[in-house]
């Protein structure tokens, strides 16, 4: 009788393009891994990597990785560690060459594999970079043939888990409950240390000054535990990972190429310091189509920054509002935006606190409208406006900016290949079944609190929050801390109270999912973010403190919870 399979000990050292460039090295030196993940993609990268590869045809690809194999291609062989990354981008074959050139020069015998098929953008013309979202089975494919290192373009976060996993359990496409916990701990592990205490509401409660990046002791029945290796710094408890878990999702369906994970069946519970188990995660058949993020060029996009200083805020920002738009009606951009920030204080002890912010945001196709025309206009003012008059920065010349959006394809319409290190090619079937992606009816509420005193009090001091982007959408996860708070937060938090204490999003669609299991309740707010991160529609464009926000909104708390 043959034993199952020994825990799979996953690390993830990169969660986006520019991450702490150390990070490879400390995982491979800081305790036992069987797999290194790296997370370089995100939809703001593949726009920059678009315009890399307008310049060079040869790259596409996040060059940091590179650099850091450099340093640490011959720890992880010599440790036997498996490297997986997304860091192939729009040129997955190219960065797989690469690495294999800088083996050679090394003398470091691995053997580099890579996964392609997501780019469709010959499809797509006009568009800058469009690629399929792929799922894990590519990546498994490369390591059951020997790869020792597995580079690819466009998968899902998750893949980098999800592979690795099916290749090591000996998983099959139809083992969703299994495939279902490792895409959960995938989406736990692909943003570095945000599972370790980073960018954490209750950061103040763990030394979070640099925070070790997570790892995953994986299971065969797709249970896990998250870890961190010993002595470095953060924290891993229930409320990081959950904090984790919400992060750029919605309901309780969390789809994906390879499977669709439950997320309202997560049960976690602290296993230990620094430990918390996952386990109870069911899977469903994906979807019938595949994810695709279009990138494009949208035109140009210039800014100014007035600085209004002391009394008469309100007139000063009239004035030279008036002013710009009169310079600018012979250009006339075709998209106009003004944002006052009120900053000010009255008798502020410094000038910068007497300071509010007026900026102006202008974009259009032709690079000229935003342009000299901008910068001519507000430079001819510094002596002609308001008292006090002056700005932040001067205007450049305009700088393109991107756009993006997600549309579906069939599974079959994409070739997934795994091409491995002697050149061979393995097509990647399909999924044999799928299911289409219905919501879930929303589970029963816990019953009420009891009636009792309240105070008015900043909603953070009794929930936490972790929000961001998809697309042109904003989601923010709001999660409670005890079965008391949660019995108050999932009657008191709706859509309606959401609108009130976000005022942006007033007029646009908000769509409240709950997940008993994890105490939380998260809020898609459509279109708050416009074309995308790229566009820079607002202040904060990836809606990343947008959850922060939210619980410094003051509410009329239960003295009990407090």
């Amino acid at each position: 009788m043959t034993s199952a399979p020994g825990p799979l000990r996953i690390g993830n050292a990169s969660g986006f393009y520019g991450d702490r460039f150390d990070a490879m090295r400390e995982m491979l030196t800081g305790g036992d891994l069987d797999v290194l993940t790296g997370d370089y993609l995100a939809e703001l990268t593949m726009l920059i990597l678009g315009r890399d590869r307008l310049k060079d045809p040869g790259a596409g690809y996040a060059r940091t990785f590179l650099r850091q194999l450099e340093e640490c291609l011959g720890l992880a062989h010599e440790r036997g560690v498996q490297v997986v990354a997304n860091a192939g981008g729009l040129n997955p074959a190219g960065l797989a060459d690469a690495v294999r050139e800088l083996a050679d020069r090394l003398g470091i015998p691995v053997r580099v594999a890579h996964v392609e098929g997501d780019d469709l953008t010959a499809g797509h013309p006009g568009s800058l970079a469009t690629h399929a979202y792929l799922g894990g089975f590519g990546i498994a494919a490369c390591l059951r043939e020997g790869a020792d290192v597995v580079v690819t373009g466009r998968v899902t976060d998750a893949a980098l888990v999800t592979g690795p996993a099916a290749a090591h359990f000996g998983w099959t496409p139809s083992e969703y409950d299994r495939l279902a916990g490792a895409v959960v701990a995938g989406h736990v592990l692909e943003c570095g240390a945000q599972a370790t205490g980073g960018n954490y509401a209750f950061f103040q409660e763990g030394c979070v000054r640099r925070p070790g990046f997570p790892l995953a002791e994986l299971h065969d029945d797709g249970s896990c535990v998250i870890t961190k290796h010993p002595g470095t710094g953060g924290l891993v408890d229930v409320g990081t990972v959950t904090a984790q878990l919400l992060y750029e999702t919605a309901g309780a369906r969390y789809a994906g190429p390879d499977v669709t994970a439950r997320l309202d069946t997560v049960r976690l519970t602290q296993d230990g310091p620094d430990r918390v188990r996952v386990e109870g995660v069911r899977g469903e058949a994906p979807p019938p189509t595949l994810k695709v993020g279009v990138n494009r060029l949208g035109g140009f996009r210039n800014e100014v920054a007035f600085v209004l200083t002391g009394l008469d805020i309100d007139a000063k920002a009239a004035l030279v509002r008036e002013q710009m738009t009169a310079a600018l009606a012979k250009s006339l951009p075709t998209d106009i935006r003004w944002d006052l920030a009120r900053t000010d204080r009255a008798d502020a002890p410094t000038e910068e606190t007497a300071s509010a912010l007026l900026r102006l945001v202008v974009r259009d196709p032709d690079q000229e409208a935003v342009g000299r025309a901008l910068s001519g206009a507000a430079v001819e003012l510094a002596l002609a406006s308001y008292p006090g008059f002056h700005v932040l920065a001067p205007p450049g010349k305009g700088a393109p900016y991107g756009v993006f959006e997600d549309v579906y394809v069939p599974h079959g319409a994409v070739a997934h290949v795994a091409v491995l290190h002697d050149g061979r090619r393995i097509p990647v079937s399909p999924p044999h079944d799928t299911r289409v992606l219905d919501p879930v009816p929303e589970p029963p509420l816990p019953k009420p609190p009891p009636d009792g005193p309240r105070k008015r009090a900043p909603l953070g001091l009794v929930a936490g929050a972790r929000s961001g982007d998809k697309g042109g959408n904003a989601n923010v996860g709001v999660w409670a801390r005890t079965d008391a708070a949660w019995r108050w937060l999932a009657h008191e938090l709706t859509t309606d109270r959401f609108h009130q204490l976000i005022p942006e999003s007033t007029q646009l669609n908000v769509t409240r999912h709950t997940l008993p299991n994890l105490r939380a309740l998260n809020f898609v707010v459509e279109g708050l973010l416009g074309e995308g991160v790229a566009a820079q529609h607002r202040f904060d464009p990836q809606a990343k403190a947008l959850g922060e926000w939210l619980r410094s909104r003051h509410l009329d708390l239960p003295e009990a919870l407090l």
